[in-house]
């Protein structure tokens, strides 16, 4: 289990699974939020505290932030009754320890929408 907070502590995530490995996009939402991804089905991902959230694009996620200090906490699906429906979780607001121990993956979302390694 994994847990998070934003800075002011007002969102927190509980991330019940142990994830293979974090996810750094250089899509242009990613690149500029400097988030860390890492991803789980619905059931597996707890979020709780006053957040916004922006839909883009194609509007199939939408990305949120805490409504007091502006930490970008976490991505839904906002098609949440599909049957592999997921969403993700800033690893960055997780203990920097804990957030050390996993290995990241570096995905070009910025053109070529695959994994760079």
């Amino acid at each position: 289990m994994i847990t998070g907070t934003c800075h002011c502590g007002a969102v927190s995530y509980v991330f019940d699974d142990t994830p293979k490995r974090a996810t750094s996009c250089n899509c242009s939402v990613c690149r500029r939020l400097g988030a860390l991804w890492i991803y789980a089905k619905l059931p597996l991902i707890t979020v709780n505290g006053p957040t916004f959230g922006h839909a883009r694009g194609e509007k199939s996620l939408a990305f949120h932030s805490c409504r007091i200090c502006g930490c970008t906490t976490h991505w839904e699906n906002l098609n949440p009754t599909e049957p592999d429906a997921y969403m993700a979780v800033n690893l960055r607001l997780a203990d920097p320890d804990v957030a050390a121990a996993i290995p990241v993956r570096h995905f070009d979302g910025a053109e070529t929408w695959t994994f760079l390694d």
